[in-house]
């Protein structure tokens, strides 16, 4: 099994049992140069994102694809769930292992109030 499919497992398990907890899930995508968070209901509808791709990100850090950057991120998803009114969702982290720009992102949404 390469690294993909093994992604591709890890991710398909974790929305498998989200899916039966009929909550909001806090899905995470990362690439290498960017970080993206979506908040999306039970009815796979999104109902708030943020990645590093937007204006206020990225003239607060020197490089988008960094701990930094994940870590606005998480904040700033964290403000934007606020907005709309959810404060408890699952944290899917689309099979991406929960360590580096994964775990900064989940940590800020913390600190800013989400819990999960």
């Amino acid at each position: 099994m390469d690294k993909k499919q093994s992604r591709n497992r890890r991710k398909k398990k974790t929305r498998y049992i989200i899916s039966g907890l009929n909550a909001v899930r806090l899905c995470v995508h990362r690439t290498p140069q960017h970080i993206y968070a979506q908040l999306i209901d039970g009815s796979a509808s999104v109902l708030a994102a943020g990645s590093s791709l937007e204006s206020d990100v990225r003239s607060n850090v020197k490089h988008t694809g960094n701990v930094e950057a994940a870590k606005l991120v998480g904040k700033l998803i964290a403000e934007r769930a606020k907005e709309k009114g959810v404060s408890k969702v699952a944290f899917d982290r689309s099979g991406f292992k929960y360590h580096g720009r994964i775990q900064a992102l989940a940590d800020a949404a913390r600190e800013a109030g989400l819990e999960f």
